[in-house]
């Protein structure tokens, strides 16, 4: 008897799947605990393993397609040559959004309003798509090198190329100032910011290329687009002097210690959460309610390729540094293999977000829900700061903390962030 295999619920917010690889071929025998397929979802590249054997008949999704959750993606038979002919898989249909048609153009009537795609019960997004690359467009410079105009020896021409020589830098000495081959010492490096270049572009204005998305990223886009439209985010932001906490970090590294500064922040974080449990909260937006979480489980962003994915610390007031920078490491090398569990990237009390390693002096993050607040770290910036009334210099760095207005208010933060500064300004506290 025939039977239908569809798309399986990878994870608690997967919505759809792309097939990546099969591992078995049509023909083939399954067997219960095989592994039969590789699914990227929204957070992670996810095996599959067959929870019924039989015979795999028929492949519906192919690799690189992709198939809502429920969906059939094979069918099965209990017998190797049982016929499929009439077989109507069962699972979910997607829905096909249709086509805006657009309204017929009038002369001299004003233009129609862009389509817009419902996004909610009440509220539509606006369409916003590139304009079409310039069809009738002339370069208007011209195109020819510099370099094709000089007079100049083939040789030495030649000599020039292979050697990176600008040749509009020399004066020659040949014959009404020809450049001969024995002029080229004189001759400065072909740099990229030049005058001397004139390449014709080959690409018309507004020429572009579309990149579907990934799985990941696109969770990202409309997780993120409904934390930002549907969440009261404030934000507020806290100037810590870093000195010491630079310095400490050297005498540990000195020591064989190799800590990131991250992992002081994680630590600060997990300690301020357990003096104002208030910021460790979130908000249920089904229950129109305010979670309180019991444990600070702090989580972490990573950037993958393919985007964001947040392991998270669990019980990270309970430790040290060390366990802190070990933890975070192993998460993040995972996160980056795609071999998280499931629980390792689901849940979390809090987040931190620090991309201070490029040199960001600050940035505001968006909230990562049903959590209430999430920590932007920038970077640690040598700029001038006044102590005991005189201007010194000094390492600073900043942080912003986002914040759902629903559950915390401007003094909340201003504590929370009041005793992060404390940690981080006095981080001999935080190897305690």
């Amino acid at each position: 008897m025939p039977f239908t295999l569809t798309m399986p619920k990878l994870s608690p917010t997967m919505e759809e799947g792309t097939i990546t690889k099969w591992r078995k071929k049509a023909g083939d025998f399954v067997k219960t605990g095989d592994v039969l397929l590789e699914v990227a979802t929204d957070k992670a590249t996810v095996e599959h393993s067959a929870l019924d054997e039989g015979f795999l008949r028929k492949i519906l999704i192919q690799e690189g397609e992709s198939a809502i959750v429920n969906q059939a993606i094979a069918i099965f038979t209990e017998s190797k040559d049982e016929s499929i002919d009439g077989y109507k898989p069962e699972g979910d249909v997607p829905q096909v959004q249709k086509p805006v048609e657009e309204a017929p153009k009038e002369s001299g009537a004003p233009a129609a309003a862009a389509p817009r795609a419902q996004v909610g019960a009440g509220l539509q997004q606006p369409a916003f798509v590139p304009e079409p690359p310039l069809e009738h467009y002339t370069f208007k410079y011209p195109s020819q090198s510099l370099e094709d105009r000089i007079f100049v020896s083939p040789v030495a021409r030649r000599l020039a190329r292979e050697r990176g020589i600008d040749l509009s830098t020399i004066k020659g000495t040949g014959p009404h100032g020809r450049i001969l081959e024995r002029d080229l010492p004189l001759g400065q490096p072909a740099a990229a910011v030049t005058f001397g270049r004139r390449e014709a572009p080959t690409d018309v204005p507004g020429s572009y290329e579309e990149v579907p998305l990934s799985h990941i990223r696109k969770v990202i886009a409309q997780r993120l687009q409904e934390s930002k439209t549907f969440i009261p985010h404030f934000y507020e932001t806290q100037e810590i002097h870093a000195d010491r906490l630079v310095q400490v970090r050297d005498e540990l590294a000195a020591c064989g210690l190799k800590l990131t500064y991250n992992d002081f922040v994680m630590r600060a974080c997990a300690l301020s959460l357990r003096e104002h449990p208030n910021v460790n909260c979130g908000f249920n937006s089904v229950t129109q309610s305010i979670i309180h979480f019991k444990t600070i489980d702090i989580s972490v962003a990573v950037s993958l390729q393919s985007g964001l994915i947040t392991p998270i610390l669990r019980h990270a007031d309970y430790k040290n540094l060390g366990q802190i920078s070990a933890e975070v490491k192993s998460l993040a090398l995972r996160a980056r293999d795609g071999k998280l569990a499931r629980d390792e990237y689901t849940g979390g009390s809090f987040t931190v977000s620090n991309i201070g390693m490029f040199g960001i002096s600050e940035f505001k993050a968006i909230i990562n829900p049903p959590q209430a607040a999430i920590l932007a770290v920038g970077g640690i910036l040598d700029q001038p700061i006044v102590k005991g009334g005189q201007v010194v210099p000094g390492k600073v760095m900043k942080v912003t903390l986002s914040a759902d207005h629903r559950v915390l208010d401007g003094t909340d933060v201003a504590k929370f962030l009041k005793t992060l500064q404390k940690y981080l300004e006095n981080p001999s506290l935080l190897l305690l």
